[in-house]
């Protein structure tokens, strides 16, 4: 059997899925467009992708860890996901409600959820409810409107034996890192007397993990997992306070050198999430702690909690946009462009900013296997430089990094990561102000 499914295609997915590689179970043309002849040749044999295919060019369809079987149950699968390919580039739409990742119907094909299945009913047609168990809403995007399906495969993943490739970063994974970093970070200083605590606000998406990086990284020093700031899954902001989180050196320690400032999540739709015309206030540092967020106004400069005089400590020296790495590819269009604003607000005012690409264990198997492959991963070096170009900052500028979200323990791998993010917003911040006394030497020297 020739697979229909590109060699570059299948590159992409090896790509994400670790070191593996695809073989073909199952091809409808060959074997039948049955759920007989499905389950007869997939049935028992996990991982696997199914990829359908139609006249219109669309390729399409979802990848499962569970093998197939006809119980007629719903399966667990927290890493199942649907895909769509634009030319040679995956798109991912991860699984919401992953108890639900799976059905396994006996008289159709592959059953993602009840939001996708192929050789439905045992004939050569796409089943479609987009958003239901599933991160997507858009059925066009994935097969435009074409529900008649020209083929239908399905490969089984396998491990291939090779090792992992070079890392293209270089990161040490050894305890002294850790210890090093740490220590780097209690001991640092602004190159400015009269600022005490470095700001950085966190700008993000909501659910891209805002709130989630300064529990983690505050669990760092803290020496166990904790959540202090208000973090979950939901299609709203959770945050809805403006709030500055300074960390702490240890239960009774001494306040860390570094404060987050954190905001309502950005949402696609006018009127909701974070108000663009609040960042300036924002960064000028004009909002207080607690400040409650109205996402149809910004705070005007008349109300009773405007700080209408703020000196350099109170405003942001680093930006610091926290996105998904799950979702970089289906970024929508008017998210992209609040981003946008928001970037040009920050070039304005000579701010530094810093890219952090969360979840990468989720967006790519290699690394939930072990995060120290984060830079061994060809999926997550090009999802850092399609953010790098959304969102024009060089790739320099981008760190993947995993928040803690499910673990009790913490993870010395997943803090060298987290601290290597923290020790890049200090730097920054001394490029903030460096460029601050140049300015004020410039000005000298004209008087």
């Amino acid at each position: 059997m020739n697979p229909k499914l590109t060699t570059s295609q299948q590159k992409t997915f090896c790509s994400q899925l670790g070191s593996v590689k695809l073989q073909l179970l199952y091809k409808a043309s060959i074997h039948g467009f049955t759920a007989a002849a499905f389950h007869q040749r997939c049935d028992t044999r996990g991982p696997t992708v199914s990829v359908g295919y139609n006249a219109s060019g669309f390729v399409f369809g979802g990848y499962t860890k569970q093998p197939f079987s006809q119980s007629g149950q719903y399966e667990y699968d927290d890493q199942a996901f649907l895909f769509t390919f634009s030319g040679e580039k995956l798109l991912k739409y991860p699984v919401d409600s992953h108890d639900y990742a799976v059905k396994m119907a006996g008289n159709s094909g592959p059953y993602f959820g009840d939001d996708l299945v192929l050789v439905n009913g045992s004939k050569p047609v796409v089943y479609i409810n987009p958003g239901h168990y599933y991160d997507f809403d858009n059925a066009a995007e994935m097969h435009g409107n074409d529900l008649n399906l020209t083929e239908c495969e399905v490969y089984q993943v396998e491990a291939e034996t090779t090792e992992p490739e070079k890392p293209w970063r270089t990161v040490i994974w050894e305890s002294e890192t850790r210890t090093e970093l740490m220590e780097s970070i209690r001991s640092y200083k602004p190159t400015v007397s009269s600022v005490s605590q470095i700001r950085v606000l966190l700008i993000g998406p909501v659910g891209a993990g805002k709130s989630s990086l300064f529990n983690s990284i505050n669990s760092v020093f803290r020496g166990h997992v904790t959540s202090q700031a208000i973090s979950g899954s939901s299609t709203t902001s959770l945050t809805t306070q403006f709030r500055s989180f300074s960390l702490k050196a240890g239960r009774e320690g001494k306040p860390l050198p570094i404060i987050l400032c954190d905001t309502m999540g950005l949402e696609e739709s006018t009127g909701s999430g974070l108000n663009v015309d609040d960042i300036s206030n924002i960064l000028k540092g004009h909002l207080p702690d607690r400040y409650q967020f109205n996402p149809s106004v910004p705070l005007d400069s008349e109300a009773p909690s405007y700080r209408k005089s703020p000196v350099l400590k109170d405003k942001i020296h680093c930006v610091t946009y926290i996105i998904d790495a799950c979702k970089v590819s289906i970024m929508p269009t008017k998210l992209e462009e609040k981003l946008e604003a928001i970037r040009r607000k920050v070039n304005l005012m000579g701010i530094p900013q810093l890219v952090l690409l969360t979840k990468v264990d989720e967006a790519c198997f290699l690394v939930k296997e072990d995060v120290r492959n984060v830079y061994k991963s060809d999926y997550i070096k090009e999802m850092m430089q399609e953010v790098s170009t959304r969102l024009g900052v060089p790739l320099s500028c981008v760190v993947p990094v995993k928040n803690y979200s499910e673990e009790l323990e913490l993870d010395p791998n997943c803090d060298i990561l987290l601290l290597s993010a923290v020790k890049q917003m200090l730097r920054f911040a001394d490029n903030y102000f460096d460029d601050i006394s140049d300015q004020f030497s410039k000005m000298e020297l004209k008087e």
